[in-house]
C-alpha cells in the first residue's frame, strides 16, 4: 500500500468515527427530548391527580445519612435516590455528603433523563421510564387502577 493509499484510508476511518459519533448524538438527543417530555407529562400529571410534592433529600453514596435540599417535588424509585421536582427536571439524588452537606445542605443540579432508569448498572435491574413515572403516579391520591388517568405520551 503506498503511502497515498494509507492516507485516504486514514481519511476514511475518520470520516467513518465522525459520522458514527454524530449519529449516536442524534439518537442521545432524541432519546433526552422524549424522556423530558415524559418528565413533563409527569409533572403535568402529579399536579392534576393532587398528587402533594414533598421536600426531596439526597443520600450520601455510601447509602448512609440524608442530606436536605431545597428541591420540592415526588420521588420516583422506591429507594428515593430519583426524584422530579415541580419544574419539571430529573434529579438524581445522591451526593458525596461529608460535615458541610450535614451542616448546610446540598443542591443537587438537575440530569438529563434517561429513558430506561438503571440500563448498563452493574446488578442488571432496568426499568422503562414512562413505567417508574406511571407507577409513581398510580401510587398515589389517585390509586391503583384509576381510569381518569391521561395515558404517557408515546413517540
Amino acid at each position: 500500500m503506498g503511502e497515498r493509499d494509507g492516507r485516504g484510508w486514514l481519511e476514511q476511518q475518520r470520516q467513518a468515527v465522525r459520522a458514527h459519533a454524530d449519529a449516536d448524538a442524534r439518537q442521545r438527543a432524541a432519546e433526552q427530548a422524549e424522556a423530558a417530555e415524559l418528565v413533563a407529562w409527569f409533572v403535568a400529571e402529579a399536579v392534576r391527580r393532587g398528587l402533594p410534592a414533598t421536600r426531596l433529600t439526597a443520600r450520601g453514596y455510601d447509602g448512609r445519612g440524608g442530606y436536605r435540599t431545597r428541591l420540592t417535588g415526588w420521588y420516583i424509585d422506591r429507594a428515593g435516590t430519583r426524584a422530579v421536582d415541580v419544574a419539571g427536571r430529573f434529579h438524581l439524588l445522591t451526593v458525596a455528603g461529608g460535615l458541610r452537606a450535614r451542616l448546610l445542605g446540598v443542591d443537587p443540579q438537575p440530569s438529563a433523563p434517561p429513558l430506561v432508569v438503571g440500563a448498563g448498572g452493574r446488578d442488571g435491574e432496568s426499568i422503562p421510564l414512562r413505567t417508574l413515572l406511571t407507577r409513581r403516579l398510580d401510587d398515589g391520591p389517585g390509586g391503583r387502577g384509576s381510569t381518569t388517568a391521561s395515558p404517557a405520551p408515546r413517540r
